[in-house]
């Protein structure tokens, strides 16, 4: 009998290749949330420095600087959080077409699948014919020479 062949073989190649460039898009996608939420840590880290530092300073420049350097802080802060929203938007919109293909080829390997079984059960069907073929022909032999 002939080897098993998946007609749909160089598809399913296709759709594995599209798979892992969703993968990777996605992993680019995630990579950039999380700089962005790595640099708001940084931010709160400063803040907190800064208000550690400024306890019980009555130094009005000191004061005064505090308050701009909070203002700084404050607007670099939403401004990671603008980043952030529009981050989460694309790593969604990657997640959402990495399912998509992630449900094309689950489809083509099932389908794959059901054919390789289809394919065993002939080859096992063919394989018994032979053998009952080879026992009959055995059996007409022996009978003839008797």
């Amino acid at each position: 009998m002939k080897k098993f062949k998946f007609e749909l073989a160089q598809v399913l190649e296709f759709r594995n290749f599209e798979k892992q460039q969703a993968e990777g898009e996605l992993a680019k996608a995630i990579a950039v949330e999380t700089q962005i939420k790595d640099q708001l840590q940084i931010i709160a880290a400063q803040y907190n420095d800064l208000k550690n530092k400024m306890k019980g300073s009555l130094n009005f420049d000191d004061v005064l600087a505090q308050n701009n350097y909070t203002k700084l802080l404050d607007y670099q802060k939403e401004e990671l959080l603008k980043q952030l929203a529009e981050a989460k938007l694309v790593t969604e919109e990657k997640r959402k077409v990495l399912q998509k293909c992630m449900k094309k080829t689950t489809a083509l390997e099932k389908m794959k699948e059901i054919q390789f079984e289809e394919y065993k059960a002939a080859l096992s069907m063919e394989e018994k014919q032979q053998l009952e073929n080879l026992a009959s022909i055995k059996t007409f032999a022996d009978y003839t020479l008797k």
